[in-house]
């Protein structure tokens, strides 16, 4: 068999490819997900489109299989008494269930170069979480059902983006405390 240089150049691109695509899949694709989080000290039991019963203990999230469109949710207490039976509707590929209806914080974190924090968080809204005011735009949420975040509850936002030639924004979903946690760590007031 003859050398064909132009054979062996094909076959390298073509692992080169398949490994890029394995390392993005493996490593750096973003998973689409849907939880239920519990930030309470109680225990839940539910089930989600009369599914098969789920438990959540105190302080979990569990991840959950919901349909787009019409969803329904039965909640119960730990001595399994019904506490309430509701519908959310699904749009979108990841969202959280506040079981509990509980506060929730989504807040929106800029990236990009140039980007002054100081003046920027006196430019958007504020929210008084237990009397004190917070600077940055979050927005309070303690409904059954949200997917308006791009990062969810047991995520981290990214370290970097990409494109900083202009100022982008991600959204971030926080239990209360996480959020004033995140809030004192990030903006060092």
């Amino acid at each position: 068999m003859k050398n064909n240089s132009s054979l062996k150049g094909l076959l390298i691109a073509a692992v080169v490819f398949i490994v890029a695509f394995g390392v993005y899949f493996f490593f750096l694709a973003k998973k689409n997900y849907f939880l239920v989080d519990n930030p309470t000290p109680n225990t839940y039991y539910f089930k989600i489109n009369n599914g098969s019963e789920g438990i959540i203990s105190a302080g979990q999230f569990v991840h959950v299989d919901v349909k787009q469109g019409k969803n329904s949710i039965k909640v119960f207490d730990q001595n399994k008494k019904m506490l309430y039976d509701s519908a959310f509707e699904v749009n979108k590929i990841r969202g959280l269930i506040n079981i509990a209806h509980q506060d929730y914080y989504i807040n929106d974190q800029y990236y990009g170069y140039n980007l002054k924090k100081d003046s920027l968080l006196l430019t958007l809204n504020k929210i008084t979480i237990d009397g004190k005011v917070y600077f940055g735009g979050a927005r309070h949420f303690n409904k059954l059902y949200t997917e308006d975040f791009y990062y969810n509850v047991d995520e981290d936002y990214d370290q970097l983006i990409k494109n900083i030639q202009k100022v982008e924004s991600r959204s971030k979903i926080f239990r209360k405390q996480d959020f004033l946690n995140y809030y004192k760590e990030y903006y060092k007031f």
